[in-house]
């Protein structure tokens, strides 16, 4: 039996052990299982590798996407560059750390981009951040970093003037702000600011209309979540744990 599963903390509303659940059983693809690891701390995943010697690849979620590579033995040229990690492969006894969170949110971003969309608002500093900043660079899109404790070139909420919401049409929220069950929480962007020209994306998947693209919605822009993402960066990381690699 092959084993995968997802590490991070907690793992309540995970939705990769149900993706991957249904994608066994629709595929007709047998001899495997997912499951959760919900591990307090990142010092107790060398205790889970030994206690479950058979597993063939993990995802990585919060708060581990950063904490993990320590203990891994390679990185792709793309989780290097990021500094965040979402997928491991294990092969020839060696744990190789991938990013497909980049791969899913180029993916999904890509379709719904205008002439216009060349500056972009990234919400948050963490781990899904970072692999945010690399794929609109790879896109061509300048971005820039909003923090409630900005350092490192990133920008308070407070800076978000009228000027500042008018030249970033991009705005990507990577904050776990409004997921549930804190589904009244929302990054304080001013939202007044937010026009039919602004596209709205939030990582956040649950609830699927957050309170942060309710509230873009109602100034006219374009809204997305993160379930198409959470999608692609999953079927990315079975092609890796399968043989077909990526350079993320």
């Amino acid at each position: 039996m092959k084993m995968y599963g997802l590490i991070g903390y907690p793992l309540s509303h995970s939705f990769s052990k149900g993706f991957f659940k249904e994608k066994f059983e629709r595929e007709n693809i047998t001899g495997c299982q997912y499951e959760n690891f919900p591990i307090p701390g990142i010092s107790e995943f060398t205790h889970l590798l030994e206690q479950h010697p058979q597993i063939n690849g993990l995802n990585v979620t919060i708060p581990y996407k950063e904490a993990v590579m320590p203990f891994l033995d390679e990185l792709s040229k793309a989780a290097a560059q990021i500094g965040a990690v979402n997928c491991i492969d294990f092969k020839d006894g060696k744990k190789t750390g991938y990013n497909t969170d980049v791969i899913g949110f180029t993916a999904s971003l890509h379709p719904l981009l205008q002439p216009h969309h060349t500056h972009a608002l990234v919400l948050g500093t963490g781990g899904a951040a970072k692999a945010i900043m690399y794929a609109l660079e790879q896109l061509g899109i300048t971005y820039t970093v909003v923090s409630r404790s900005p350092v490192n070139g990133a920008i308070s909420y407070d800076a978000l003037d009228e000027a500042v919401m008018a030249a970033h049409t991009i705005i990507v929220n990577t904050t776990p702000l409004g997921m549930y069950p804190k589904v009244d929480t929302f990054p304080e962007i001013p939202y007044q600011y937010v026009t039919s020209r602004h596209l709205l994306y939030d990582l956040v998947y649950n609830p699927a209309t957050t309170a942060f693209l309710e509230k873009g919605a109602g100034q006219g822009a374009v809204i997305k979540n993160g379930h198409e993402m959470l999608i692609l960066q999953a079927e990315a990381s079975w092609e890796i744990w399968n043989g077909r690699a990526f350079s993320h």
